[in-house]
């Protein structure tokens, strides 16, 4: 990543102290607020449910209730495996240095960051490497500068102007702005030139930024296949955004990822409630008094049955998608979709406990002088795998080293199909564990033919994940998650002032 500017690292910094210190608002000093809403449902308790509940708290205060229903396990797409004596994560893996609200969970919830061990990476093209890293930096550079030019450096350059207007929606959010649809919050971050990401592919934006495309062939597209499954077709929000995945300097949490999911959980005070919703009805029941009131019910599934609750505020954390969710919606108009368009990606992650056949990977040397950890791979016929990465466990015992090829250790395996046996006895000399998880990990990218899905399903009902059609990342789930616990408390307490404002950056740029 290239240096930052004094003045960039001191408006970074500026932020982050600003998200530390600032809590919920206090109500004592705004008397023109009606009263809380007493029930508050959140569906699904991934990093967005979870991030949700705990944003939600922050804004609405101790005295109202909020449930949060997984019918599956806390942490969604943030999971971890047992092989043999250590854990391994088999979702979101890695976390960037800038993702402010992560950072902020870690630090409320006093949970460290995993210890970092060496790895080195290499691009495989389904016969050889193209590309293989070295541990010396000034060789990195000057074999990419051999092949490449500068075009490298400039990439760098270009994902980082792409971050430093994603990094106003912190202080967007830290002066407790909203923001109605995913097309305002990435206009009121970068303009008219992110809504243009969003609407191109990334290999049309690179290539208009001069970009060549034997870089994009050998470069970015192992990029935007280990990280999101696709290639450069992909819309240029999220191939930013996957690029940024590339950076140095990424993290993860002790223990495995899903350890902020279970902790904001229990910072929140929310009830957890293991059952699957079935519907969501909206309902309206005159009082004595004359004014009727509304709410919504939540029908749901669980162990002793079927039952329901009603809610003042419903926001949904998963996505409602075909093959995601099947959530029904009545007595709304007009209705609200079962399904949105548009389908999730399916990326197959498959751990392995064996010994690597490192002449699969063109490598004609002893396995004993393989110490590449992580494989990217081009577009190419002969690819059958989007990557392939040596796994740490996600506690780092006391002296723990990677192992050379020549020993067997766990390997992670992305690919877009299961991967079988004459597939494993290629890519393996042997192995004794195997370990495959299917995700609908993330949309399926295109650029935009259609709107995104709205944050705002009806009056007091949120879809969190519409966000993920501009990029599926932790700390979009958890942007998004602020935005919706805004919106709702905004639009709760009729304080319109504060919601889709245009101009921000120049409005606030002197208040920091």
């Amino acid at each position: 990543m290239p240096t930052m500017s004094l003045q960039t690292l001191s408006l970074r910094t500026l932020l982050f102290l600003g998200l530390w210190h600032s809590g919920r608002r206090c109500l004592a000093s705004a008397p023109e607020l009606k009263a809380q809403p007493r029930n508050i449902a959140v569906i699904g308790a991934g990093i967005g449910g979870t991030a949700a509940a705990h944003y939600l708290r922050q804004e609405f205060g101790p005295g109202v209730k909020i449930d949060v229903f997984e019918s599956d396990t806390v942490g969604g797409r943030l999971a971890t495996v047992k092989i043999g004596d250590h854990e391994y994560e088999t979702g979101g893996s890695v976390i960037h240095p800038l993702n402010l609200h992560m950072k902020h969970f870690i630090e409320k919830l006093g949970i460290p960051v995993r210890k970092e061990v060496p790895s080195r990476m290499a691009i495989f093209d389904g016969k050889e490497f193209v590309f293989e890293e070295s541990d010396w930096f000034i060789i990195n550079f000057f074999r990419m500068l051999w092949r490449y030019g500068f075009q490298f450096i400039r990439m760098q350059m270009w994902v980082e102007s792409v971050l430093d207007k994603f990094m106003r929606i912190y202080q967007y959010q830290q002066f407790g702005y909203s923001f109605t649809s995913v097309e305002r919050i990435l206009h009121a971050m970068g303009s008219d030139g992110f809504l243009t990401l969003l609407n191109q592919t990334l290999e049309e934006a690179m290539m208009a930024e001069g970009f060549s495309q034997v870089f994009l062939n050998d470069i970015v597209t192992p990029i935007t296949r280990v990280n999101y499954g696709q290639s450069v077709r992909i819309n240029g929000f999220v191939g930013a955004v996957s690029l940024a995945g590339a950076d140095s300097g990424l993290w993860a949490v002790d223990g495995g990822n899903k350890k902020v999911c279970s902790g904001l959980l229990y910072r929140s005070k929310s009830e957890l409630i293991p059952a699957r919703v079935t519907s969501i009805v909206f309902k309206v029941r005159p009082s004595k008094s004359g004014v009727s009131s509304s709410f919504y019910e939540v029908n749901y599934v669980d162990e002793s049955g079927s039952a329901h609750s009603l809610y003042d505020i419903v926001v949904i954390a998963t996505p409602l998608h075909q093959g995601k969710s099947d959530i029904a919606f009545s007595g709304f108009s007009p209705p609200i979709p079962t399904h949105y368009p548009g389908s999730y990606h399916q990326t197959v992650a498959t751990l392995v406990h064996g010994k690597l056949n490192v002449s699969y990977l063109g490598s004609t040397g002893e396995a004993s002088d393989f110490t590449v950890a992580d494989v990217l791979t081009t577009d190419s016929k002969d690819s059958v795998i989007h990557s392939l990465s040596s796994l740490t466990p996600v506690h780092i015992p006391e002296g723990y080293q990677r192992n050379p090829g020549s020993h067997s250790h766990v390997w992670k395996i992305f690919s877009p199909h299961p991967l079988t046996k004459e597939h494993l006895k290629s890519i393996f000399l042997s192995y004794d564990s195997v370990s495959e998880t299917k995700w609908l990990a993330y949309p399926t990218y295109r650029p935009l033919q259609r709107k995104t899905p709205p944050f705002i399903l009806h009056d007091r009902l949120y879809y969190l994940n519409a966000i993920e059609w501009a990029a599926s990342a932790m700390e979009m789930s958890a942007i998004a998650a602020r935005n919706v616990a805004l919106l709702a408390h905004h639009r709760w307490h009729e304080q319109v002032g504060k919601i889709d404002q245009e101009d921000l950056h120049t409005r606030l740029r002197g208040e920091l």
